[in-house]
C-alpha cells in the first residue's frame, strides 16, 4: 500500500487555509505552552493564549471530518504561585465555536524528573483533550486493549449474584457493570489514563513526546488509510509514527531546523507491504492491577 505524508513549511494559522473542508480523520497535536518554548515559538503569554488559538481551532474545525477526532496535548502552567487557566478558557470558548469536548486523557509521565517545589510537587502528568465535530464518530476501541491482568484469576473464580447481572449505579448516573462479561477474556478496555515513558531522545527539539503517545491515538481514531494533521509537526513524531502505521499523515512546522528534521526522516510517498504495518499489541499503556 502507499503511505503519503506531506509537509508543509510555514505558519499553521495560513497553511491550514490550503486544506480541504472535511479532510482529515485525526488531528494530534501538541501546540507550545504558554511561555513556553520562547527560544523556538517566541512564547505566548498566558493571557493571551485563547485569543492566539481560536483562529487556529477554527480552521482544525473546518478540516477535520464529521466523524473525526481531535486530540489536543496542552498543560497549564503556574502564574504567580497558581494554576493559570487558559486552558479551561480555551475548552469553554472552543464549545462556543461548535467543539464538543467529548473526553479527557491523562498521560502519566512514568519517568519525569524529581524536584522540589515551596508549595507543590513535580508534574508527573499532561492533558489530551478530545474534541469532536458531533457525538457519533469512528472509534476502533478494540484496537486498544490491554491484557486483562491477574485480578480476574481471583475475582472471577466466586462470582456472587450482584456479579451475574447488571449492578447498576449507586448515584443514578446509568452507568453499570457485569462483572461475569468477562469470563473467558484476556483483554479489557483501557482506561482513560495512559502510562507512558517521556521521551529519551530529543531529537533536537525541545519538546518531543513519545512515539507511544500518537500511536495509541492513531490505533484508536484511524484505519489504515486515513489522514492524520499535525499543525505543529516539530521534528515530526506524529507523521512518523503515521507513516509507519501504514497513515497517510500532513505535518505543518513554522521553523525551517525543525522541518528539515522532519524531512530526513520521512518520505512523501511510501510503499509499505501490507504485512509491514505496525501490528504489534504493547498492551503497556495501563498501569497493571494490583493483586
Amino acid at each position: 500500500m502507499k503511505v503519503e505524508t506531506r509537509l508543509i513549511l510555514g505558519d499553521c494559522r495560513e497553511k491550514l487555509k490550503e486544506i480541504p473542508d472535511n479532510f482529515i480523520d485525526l488531528i494530534f497535536t501538541s501546540p507550545p505552552y504558554a511561555d513556553s518554548r520562547s527560544n523556538t515559538y517566541g512564547g505566548i503569554k498566558p493571557d493571551e493564549y485563547v485569543e492566539w488559538f481560536l483562529p487556529i481551532s477554527r480552521e482544525l474545525l473546518r478540516v477535520l471530518k464529521p466523524t473525526g477526532t481531535f486530540i489536543l496535548n496542552i498543560k497549564e502552567k503556574v502564574v504567580n504561585g497558581e494554576r493559570h487557566t487558559y486552558v479551561i478558557e480555551l475548552i469553554l470558548e472552543m464549545r462556543k465555536q461548535g467543539w464538543l469536548w467529548t473526553e479527557e486523557f491523562i498521560w502519566h509521565k512514568k519517568n519525569s524528573y524529581p524536584g522540589k517545589w515551596p508549595n507543590r510537587f513535580r508534574d508527573a502528568w499532561e492533558r489530551l483533550l478530545q474534541f469532536n465535530k458531533q457525538k457519533h464518530f469512528h472509534m476502533y476501541q478494540e484496537e486498544v486493549m490491554v491484557p486483562m491482568g491477574s485480578w480476574a484469576e481471583k475475582r472471577l473464580k466466586n462470582l456472587s449474584h450482584t456479579d451475574l447481572v447488571r449492578d447498576n449505579s449507586r448515584v443514578g448516573s446509568g452507568f453499570g457493570k457485569r462483572v461475569a462479561n468477562w469470563i473467558g477474556r484476556n483483554k479489557v478496555y483501557p482506561t482513560n489514563v495512559l502510562h507512558l515513558a517521556t521521551e529519551t531522545k530529543n531529537r533536537n527539539h525541545s519538546a518531543v513526546f513519545p512515539e507511544d503517545l500518537p500511536e495509541w491515538f492513531i490505533k484508536l481514531f484511524t484505519r489504515e488509510g486515513d489522514w492524520v494533521l499535525d499543525p505543529f509537526m516539530g521534528s515530526g513524531t506524529t507523521n512518523r509514527v503515521a507513516q509507519r502505521m501504514g497513515r497517510n499523515s500532513i505535518g505543518i512546522e513554522i521553523l525551517p531546523e525543525y522541518f528539515a528534521l522532519s524531512q530526513q526522516s520521512l518520505q512523501p510517498v511510501l510503499e509499505i507491504p501490507k504485512q509491514m504495518v505496525l501490528l504489534e499489541e504493547k498492551g503497556s499503556y495501563d498501569a497493571p492491577h494490583s493483586e
